[in-house]
Order: C-alpha cells, then structure tokens, then sequence
C-alpha cells in the first residue's frame, strides 16, 4: 500500500513540475522573469495538491489517484494558458483562477474526510432533484439572473457572478442514478419490435418525455444549448446503462434532433449558430453581430498557426481570439503547443475518462455504477462538444472545457465531480471478504466453535461452588427433572422420578473427582 501512494505522490509531483517549467519558460520569454507573487502561488498550490494527496492517502486510502493527477496537470495547463492570454491581454484573470482552485481543493479535501460511503447521496434522490432543478431555473429569477453573451445563465451575488447549471448537473446525476436504480426493472421491458430494435411500452416513456420537456425549456428560455443537450444527454446515456437498451439512444437521439431543429426555425440566437457552423468564412456571417462567426474563424486560424508542435509558449497571440481564456481555451493551447500538445491533454481527458469507467465496473451496487456512468459521461460529452464545436465537427454550445477553461462555477463542480469519482474508487478497490472461498468458511467454522467452547465452559470456582451445593443432602431431593418440549405430533413424555439422596452424589462423582484433580494439580 505504501509503495502505491509513493506512485501516486510521484505522479503528482511530476504535474507539478511540469506546470512549473512551463511558467518559468513562458514568464522568461515574456517578462525575463518570473515574478515574485508568482512564483509564491506556484509554491502555496503545490503544498494544497500535496496536502490533498495526503488526505486521500489517509482518507480513502484504496482509491485511484491518478484521477486526481490528470486533473491537477489539466488545472494547471490551464492557468497556465490563461496566465499567457492575460500578459498578452493586460487582464488579471490567472490571479482570480488561482483563487478558485483554493476553494474548489477546499471542497474536496472536506469530501475525501467526511463522505466515507456515497451511497448516503441515494437517501437524498428528491432533495436533489429540488435543488437541481432550483439551480437550473435560478437565473431567471428578477433581479438574480445575469444574460451573458446572449445566454441567461448566470447569477449576480454582489460582484460575483456564478453558474448555477454547473452545479446543477452534479444534483441532478444524484437523482436520476437514484431513480433509474429503483426503477430500473419496469424501464427495461421490452414492448413492440421495429426493424429488429426492441422499443419500450409507451407509458414507460414519461421520464424521458419530462426530461425532454424540461431540456427545451432551458434551450427556450435561457437560450442556452450546451445545458440542454447535456442535462438530456446525462439522462439518456444513464437511462441506457440501467436498462441496456439501445432503443432509448434512439428515441432520444431523436426527440432531442427534432427540438433542436424546431428551436433553430423559431428562434433567432440557435439558427444563427447552425449558420456560422455551416457557412463561417461568409463574409455577412462573419461580421454578423451577435451571432457571427468570427470568433470560431479565429480559432480555426490560430489552430493552424501552431501546426504540429506550435509556436511555443509566449510566442503566439491567442488573445486575439474572443473568450481565448474560456469558451476557446483549447484553441489557445493548440496555437502555442501544436497538435503534439492538444493531443496531450485530450489524453489526459481520456485517461481520467477511462479510470472513472473502471470504477463504474468494479463498483459492486447498481446506485454507484449509474451515478460513475453518468458523471464520467457528462465530463467526456462536455469535452467533446467544446473541441466538436472549436473544430466544426459540430455547432457551437457554450460549454466550457473541464478544469482548464476561466470559470469559478466551472472549476469547482468539475472539481467535486473528480472527488466523487475517486471516493467511489475506493469503494470499488476495498478488498472484499470471499464469503464462498473454504478459507472463509474453515476461519468462521473455528471462530464459532471457539465462542461456543468459552460460552459453555463455567469458571473454575463457580464448578466448585456447584458440587458443594450438590453435596448438601436433600439439595436435589424432590425436584423434578423438565422434559425437553416434544416435536410437533409427538407425545409428550411422562416427568421423570424425584432423585433419591445419594444419587445426585453419584452422578457428579465424576465432576467433583475432576475438579479435585485439577485443584490438585495447580496446588
């Protein structure tokens, strides 16, 4: 045990040191230095990852930390990138990042401490599906709700602005792993075949024609696609992994292409999205606003201006990209690390993805392989729409990659989201007692009999004690020895004869002869 946390120690301390190589090239080459305050949040964010080790190593102690190694690089390359965009861009947005990291490392080690079994999460199903959805619907609440860029998606505290949809994600994943576990059974009978595809009977489609609805309503209201599709694309993909069957990618594949066509008809800001993937270098698309599609043209040019190993850091200009630091972050980093970089760190998401799929497998209750699937699966949907919509694979959603891009909101729930998966690892690690083995069975065998052998056993002076009062003439006289109660139909035996004096002595005779000896035998 002690060697693998020494491996998961080296792991992190060689995220580290690459985070701090890559500041100290990137500040030689810009400032000829790294500068102080700097490098004192460099030193204050190494001790919090080493101490978040330590806890894990303490806490949870048969869990993958190399989830949280892959993320702690990813965090880091992510200031990192964003620390160049502000030295181009003269804003302060790493300093606000860095923050954000101390909370989101806060919530986690209070998790790797206190949250012992996750399973305590399946008593709260409705409770978070109340505060799930009250997340989602918050922004629209007068005077609370912010609309930025387009989208009604924020909440204003003072000067703060927060994404409550990230946290929601997190609360509804509990409730759906909770309610498909319960009705998991009912969802997967089969009704009618169609062309070989066995679809559900039809009032089985309820839950996922509310959800449905309810995605609609965000994509309507907030005028926000990226939440939609990914709050109804986590139900279906763990409504899939309950049921096992295909039929319900299908049909919600289906009913979620239909609104999204029906709402680009409808409504102004979704077409003209579908526009600016499908014609972006338009001239009247591109200097269209809002809606144009400069900002994925810039994206594009930059990608191309890293080529295969990039410009090298400080030596772009990612900043001239619009939301370099966010929205684009992986366009930013493929401009100065090249193709060789943004493979990386796709490797990185794919390695964390991966794990977190080992532990929805391994893990032994249904409520934890759900609630795995589903988290790991809004992570990789999240990351592959946010490099599907930078490459035009597929339109743009506004969502953000997962602990790289700026964002409070973003970092901590993605960070709890890493937390949750690696406390579930160690559930799924925890060496489990082989109750089948013979092993098992000839260690309780002897335990149970050794239990029985101390329980009827009677101390030594409570054995004299006994023989002397059987010795006292007429102790036993007249007493009636009880039956043992007959068996069901059979008759019951008569009460045996009162024992005579002297009898009782003859029949511990060898008690007492016993008892003397060993008396003797210790004297």
């Amino acid at each position: 045990m002690a060697k693998v946390q020494i491996r998961y120690l080296l792991q992190i301390l060689f995220a580290i040191v690459i985070a701090a190589l890559g500041f100290f090239q990137m500040f030689a080459r810009i400032d000829g230095g790294l500068p102080s305050n700097v490098l004192v949040m460099m030193i204050a964010t190494a001790a919090m990852f080493i101490i978040t080790w330590a806890l894990i190593a303490r806490f949870q102690p048969y869990a993958n930390q190399s989830i949280m190694a892959c993320v702690f690089m990813l965090t880091a390359l992510g200031i990192l990138m964003i620390a160049r965009i502000d030295a181009e861009s003269d804003t302060r947005v790493a300093s606000r990042q860095m923050i954000w990291l101390c909370i989101a490392l806060v919530c986690c080690d209070v998790l790797f401490v206190c949250m012992r079994d996750y399973r305590i999460l399946r008593r709260f199903s409705y409770v978070s599906m109340v505060v799930g959805l009250a997340l989602l619907l918050s922004p629209m609440v007068p005077g609370l709700g912010r609309e930025i860029g387009g989208a009604r998606i924020w909440i204003g505290i003072g000067s703060y602005q927060l994404q409550p949809g990230e946290f929601a994600k997190l609360f509804l994943a509990f409730f759906f792993a909770s309610y498909l576990f319960n009705h998991r059974d009912q969802l997967a009978v089969g009704g009618k075949k169609v062309l070989g595809l066995q679809l559900p009977r039809l009032k089985d489609l309820g839950p996922i024609v509310i959800v449905w609805i309810a995605s609609m309503g965000v994509l309507i209201v907030q005028h926000d696609l990226g939440t939609s599709l990914m709050f109804f694309a986590m139900f279906v993909a763990m409504l899939y992994v309950a049921t096992g069957r295909s039929s319900w990618i299908l049909i919600g594949g289906i009913a979620f292409a239909i609104g999204c066509i029906a709402a680009a008809r409808i409504f102004a800001h979704v077409g003209y999205r579908v526009e600016a993937w499908l014609h972006p270098f338009d001239p009247v698309i591109y200097n269209r606003y809002p809606g144009g599609s400069s900002q994925i043209v810039q994206g594009l040019f930059g990608l191309a201006a890293g080529g295969l190993f990039g410009t090298g850091l400080g030596q772009g200009h990612p900043a001239i990209t619009p939301l370099a630091n966010s929205d684009f972050i992986f366009a930013s980093a493929g401009e100065e690390l090249g193709l060789v970089g943004i493979f990386a760190i796709l490797l990185l998401y794919l390695l964390v993805i991966a794990a977190g799929m080992v532990v929805a497998m391994k893990i032994k209750d249904g409520f934890g392989k759900l609630l795995a699937s589903g988290l790991v699966f809004t992570m990789a949907f999240q990351v592959f729409t946010v490099v599907g919509g930078i490459t035009l694979v597929i339109p743009l959603t506004g969502l953000t990659m997962p602990y790289m891009a700026a964002g409070g909101s973003s970092l901590i729930a993605n960070y709890i989201l890493a937390a949750l998966l690696v406390i579930m690892s160690n559930a799924a690690n925890k060496p489990q007692v082989d109750t089948m083995s013979d092993t098992f069975r000839m260690e309780a065998l002897s335990a149970l009999q050794q239990r029985q052998q101390q329980k009827d056993t009677p101390p030594r002076h409570s054995s004299a004690t006994a023989t002397a009062q059987v010795d006292e003439p007429g102790h036993t006289a007249d007493m009636p020895v009880v039956p043992l109660a007959p068996r069901h139909g059979a008759h019951a035996a008569p009460p045996a004869p009162p024992v005579q004096d002297g009898e009782a002595t003859e029949v511990f005779a060898p008690l007492r002869s016993t008892d003397d000896t060993a008396g003797g035998d210790e004297s």
